[in-house]
């Protein structure tokens, strides 16, 4: 539990810097999947028994994982994309409202007293969505502001808790962000040539929610000091989510890790930099971990401990990637084991390419 200090809810004073401060943090996952269980149930029929597809399979560094499909008794793969929608909206407002109800108990705040709540997700649409139907449920104001952020992929919950600190520190009212991603709804149908890119796919991505709550001023928590953005020029095919009939289609290049290992130190330091620091002084990781290789090459290019990433590897162990909300996942992870006065970065990479991250202080 975090302790936080009362949050302001009047107008700020002409002048008066106000801090955006991470107080609470809750998830929500479904059913558990086996990796192992999926290979031998499902995918290797379906790979007809590639060796490279089961090496890439089982070497995604993905031991367990969450899925509302678990596709060893349910096969989703020839279903329309409305079918996939129509699930969606059945399956993300349970899995939302425990995470947002896990989030506020941290924070020791009720949904009343929230001023924005912003919902991140890639892998589900509907209007009126899960902003409108989660705000009435949990009974938050009528007046409260809703932001909706789609299709932004793995990065999704960086512009987001950018957005969510902004609001925090101009209006002085908490803030709530909710990440809810259902990736087994997007298994592809079979293919009568060898696809790779759908192999790591179905081999890398688990269901989750995730939710964090800001306030104004929290003598306690993560505070957020800034969040940057860098798109890569030229790389937009390299990691792509198209929507097709069949649900959404991930196109995932092999090249994606060496493209981030030239980008990754200048985009760190353009974060690090107005706040007078370097890697070397910040205490507290939380990597996006995309697959293995790509926390390998954070971890090469910051000079990072493996102890620095373990968090990271942790998550990806076991709950896999799952796309926007899975930086809040190792961000809590490890906000435990920050001092009063450390910093951290959290940093996610997606569709663009692009790198997001996010500068943290623990108070």
């Amino acid at each position: 539990m975090v302790s936080v200090g009362t949050p302001s809810t009047g107008t700020p004073s002409a002048g008066t810097p106000s801090a955006a401060v991470i107080t609470g943090m809750g998830a929500a996952f479904p059913g558990s999947l086996d990796q192992q269980s999926l290979w031998d149930e499902v995918f290797e029929r379906r790979y007809r028994g590639d060796q490279l597809a089961r090496r890439l399979f089982l070497g995604a560094g993905v031991r367990t994982r969450h899925g509302v499909v678990d596709p060893r008794r349910e096969d989703v793969s020839a279903w329309s994309t409305a079918a996939r929608m129509r699930r969606y909206m059945a399956e993300a407002p349970p899995l939302g409202r425990r995470a947002v109800r896990g989030a506020l108990a941290d924070a020791g705040l009720s949904a009343a007293e929230v001023g924005l709540f912003v919902v991140v997700s890639c892998t589900g649409y509907a209007t009126p969505g899960l902003d409108i139907q989660l705000a009435r449920e949990l009974g938050m104001p009528a007046s409260v502001r809703r932001l909706l952020i789609g299709h932004m992929g793995c990065y999704g919950a960086i512009p987001g808790m950018g957005a969510a600190a902004d609001f925090v520190r101009s209006h002085r009212l908490p803030a709530l962000m909710l990440c809810v991603e259902l990736t087994s709804l997007h298994s592809q149908p079979e293919q009568p040539y060898r696809d790779l890119e759908q192999v790591v796919a179905h081999a890398l991505f688990g269901d989750a929610a995730a939710a964090i709550v800001l306030v104004p001023d929290a003598a306690h928590g993560l505070e957020v000091l800034d969040t940057t953005a860098a798109t890569v020029p030229d790389s937009e095919d390299l990691m792509t989510w198209h929507v097709t009939d069949h649900g959404f289609r991930m196109g995932l290049s092999r090249q994606v890790p060496d493209v981030l290992a030239k980008h990754v130190e200048e985009a760190t330091a353009a974060l690090l930099g107005p706040i007078a620091a370097d890697p070397g002084d910040v205490r507290g990781w939380a990597v996006h971990p995309g697959g293995s290789r790509i926390v390998d090459v954070v971890e090469e290019r910051l000079s990072l401990a493996p102890a620095q990433t373990a968090g990271a590897r942790r998550v990806l162990e076991t709950r896999g990637n799952c796309s926007s909300g899975t930086v809040l996942l190792v961000l809590d992870q490890i906000r435990g084991d920050l001092t009063a006065g450390a910093t951290a970065v959290a940093m996610a990479f997606g569709p663009g390419l692009t790198l997001c991250l996010a500068a943290l202080r623990r108070r």
